[in-house]
């Protein structure tokens, strides 16, 4: 059973208050950033998507991302999340979204982490589970930049959703790294 965006939600609603859209544009632009780290020619790829995104011909880059996400680009999947979250060159699809999220963070991709923990808290994409949400904003407020301490308020109003014990368990999954789940094929349960 696939778990879909509400079509006639606003955007206002899908992003809440102006701080998070601002925040999520930042996202963005750490995730563009982050990009000029891949060797080779799938740097080269990479680069042409970005900048193919940063002209919003989201279509371009999501046709650039793809085969590298397919390839283990967690950069790539991390774009492709982002876009399928918003809708931004392919439609919105929010397990979608999820799974290549998922995908970039089990390889350590802090914004991935960070995105694929607040799609826990919040139950789009994913079951929410608040344990699950706050194990990967931990991880993600480990590897963070310059977002750190936004990431760090974040993490810890998901912590005030949990019990003592979920708090534990969530910290011991944190430190051990949550179980790994198959990326591909993506699987929307259609």
């Amino acid at each position: 059973m696939a778990v879909l965006a509400n079509p006639a939600s606003s955007s206002t609603e899908r992003l809440g208050d102006p701080r998070r859209a601002r925040f999520l544009r930042s996202a963005m632009a750490v995730c563009l950033f982050f990009a000029a780290a891949v060797p080779g020619r799938a740097q080269d790829r990479l680069q042409v998507g970005v900048a193919a995104a940063r002209a919003h011909n989201y279509v371009k880059a999501a046709e650039i991302f793809l085969p590298l996400a397919a390839s283990g680009d967690p950069r790539a999947q991390a774009f492709l999340g982002f876009m399928y979250q918003r809708g931004q060159g392919v439609p919105q699809n929010w397990v979608v979204s999820a799974a290549w999220y998922r995908c970039s963070a089990n390889q350590g991709f802090a914004n991935a982490q960070y995105e694929l923990g607040l799609m826990y808290d919040k139950g789009h994409g994913v079951p929410q589970d608040y344990v699950l949400a706050y194990t990967w904003l931990n991880l993600a407020v480990a590897g963070a930049g310059p977002e750190r301490d936004h990431w760090v308020v974040v993490r810890d109003a998901v912590l005030s959703k949990l019990t003592l014990l979920q708090r534990q368990t969530a910290q011991l999954l944190a430190f051990t790294q949550p179980p790994a789940q198959p990326c591909l094929p993506i699987e929307t349960g259609l």
